[in-house]
């Protein structure tokens, strides 16, 4: 399941605590347009892929919507299609951010399905049983929800989903539920969309080797599905595990890079480790799952280069010198210098800022000695989309290491993100994330993540069988 990025969440719900909010009246919604408006006049990635007239049609639509919308969650569905169509993974309703009433009013309800799911070929796949009742074994295909195709529910949910331009097998990871995570898309759209009739869902399902099968069984709570399927720790505990195999293959679990919640020091667990990476006969990265975070995978990167990997294939732009008024009362950032970003920038051209390429050093990654030289096969999926898609982007280019699995999320015409502006609306109280940098290729890139050297799609079966067929590719390439 993919990992939500939580861009400096609990600093920015403290900072905007003190933000004004009206009750949703008429006038504070219409300054909520004035806001929204004044935000994506900024959004680096705004025109990526819509042209000026199809933006301001998507403005003009999102107001009506949003402006005759009854209710909290209409809002905030409407505003999450509007932020959906700008195709970028890192603008949405940041569930995880959003006070704690709204939070409880689009989210607390009993509507979560009995199971953790993927979806493989446009079929809902369980990948574990939360029921209770047995009947929903790894594997088992489910073919209906209260009457409804699952292919159905998430075509309608797919317009909701963020993700970077055309990559829409990001769209389909976001909405997977496999458990570790407190809000996942798929729960809070479901539950707003498709809510089960008094508390039960009514299922039609075929089990692994079984006749096809019907069951009516409770959904679960919130709480009782991060009791089965807790999210991982930030209270210092390690989030990653490193596992040497009898064959002498290493084999290092990364499921998230969003580190910087806790104290632990995951730079000196990397050191600690190292060793053991330049002693084994092969090395797997696995970073199945992982939307991103810090760039953990920069020091990898840096011991298998042997020489300095220059990070001159982005530029980076801004579209603004200063946040504009209508925005700034509302916006809060990690860092104050975020809000003044272009100020000493030099003029781009089509209204971007940036630094001046003719003085500006190339960044890089410094090359660390002695290099790794250890045979290496990073593990990747659709979820793979910030930090991750960057570290599979330069792994693969460089040549440092395999790619197994599928494509990643992200996208190679670049994506927005580096830094982020988090806007509470002062007539809903909605907060939505605003990327506030570009990263543009420096030449004509695919509408698409980085694909893999080696594609292994997951099937049905292998979940049935509890078979990691992406691994076991991964260790075949390496011996």
């Amino acid at each position: 399941m993919n990992r939500r990025i939580f861009l400096g969440a609990t600093g920015a719900l403290t900072a905007c605590a003190a933000l004004p909010v009206r009750a949703g009246t008429g006038s504070g919604l219409a300054m909520d347009m004035e806001v929204i408006r004044a935000a994506i006049s900024i959004h680096p990635g705004a025109l990526r892929y819509l042209s000026e007239a199809q933006l301001a049609d998507a403005l003009d639509e999102v107001a009506r919507a949003y402006l005759r919308a009854g209710s909290l969650p209409a809002r905030f569905l409407a505003l999450s299609t509007f932020l959906a169509k700008l195709k970028c993974g890192h603008t949405h309703c940041n569930f995880y951010n959003q006070r704690d009433a709204i939070a409880d009013d689009l989210s607390d309800r009993r509507t979560r399905l009995p199971f953790l799911f993927r979806w493989i070929d446009g079929q809902m796949v369980v990948t574990r049983d939360l029921s209770g009742s047995g009947r929903l074994p790894p594997g088992t295909i489910v073919t209906a929800i209260d009457g409804r195709a699952p292919a159905a529910i998430l075509g309608a949910l797919l317009p909701l989903a963020r993700a970077d331009g055309g990559n829409d097998a990001k769209r389909v990871a976001q909405m997977e539920v496999t458990g570790g995570e407190r809000f996942p898309a798929f729960d809070i759209f479901q539950g707003l969309l498709f809510p089960p009739q008094d508390g039960v869902f009514s299922l039609a399902f075929e089990p692994p080797g079984g006749a096809p099968t019907t069951a009516r069984l409770p959904a679960l709570s919130p709480a009782q599905r991060l009791a089965a399927a807790p999210p991982l720790p930030d209270d210092g505990t390690p989030l990653w595990s490193l596992a040497q195999r009898e064959d002498g293959i290493a084999v290092l679990t990364m499921p998230s890079w969003v580190v910087y919640r806790s104290g632990w020091d995951w730079q000196g667990w990397l050191a600690e480790r190292a060793p053991a990476l330049y002693a084994a006969r092969g090395l797997v990265i696995d970073i199945r799952g992982n939307e991103g975070g810090l760039s953990c995978g920069d020091p990898i990167l840096a011991r298998l280069a042997g020489e300095d990997i220059l990070l001159d294939d982005y530029r980076q732009q801004v579209r603004f010198r200063s946040f504009p008024a209508a925005l700034d009362p509302f916006a809060v950032t990690p860092v104050p210098s975020f809000r003044t970003l272009g100020v000493d920038a030099v003029p781009l051209g089509d209204g971007f800022f940036g630094q001046d390429p003719a003085t500006t050093p190339v960044p890089r990654i410094a090359a660390a000695s002695p290099r790794l030289t250890t045979p290496t096969a990073i593990l990747v999926d659709a979820s793979n989309s910030s930090a991750t898609f960057l570290f599979a982007l330069r792994a693969k280019e460089h040549g440092l290491a395999t790619l197994v699995g599928s494509q990643t999320g992200g996208n190679r015409k670049g994506i927005n993100a580096g830094a982020v502006a988090f806007v509470t609306l002062p007539g809903s109280g909605i907060e939505f994330d605003l990327p506030l940098v570009g990263y543009y290729p420096a030449s004509p890139q695919p509408d698409r993540g980085v694909l893999p050297d080696v594609a292994v799609q997951t099937t049905a079966a292998d979940i049935a069988a509890g078979r990691d067929a992406q691994l076991e590719a991964a260790i075949a390439r390496l011996r």
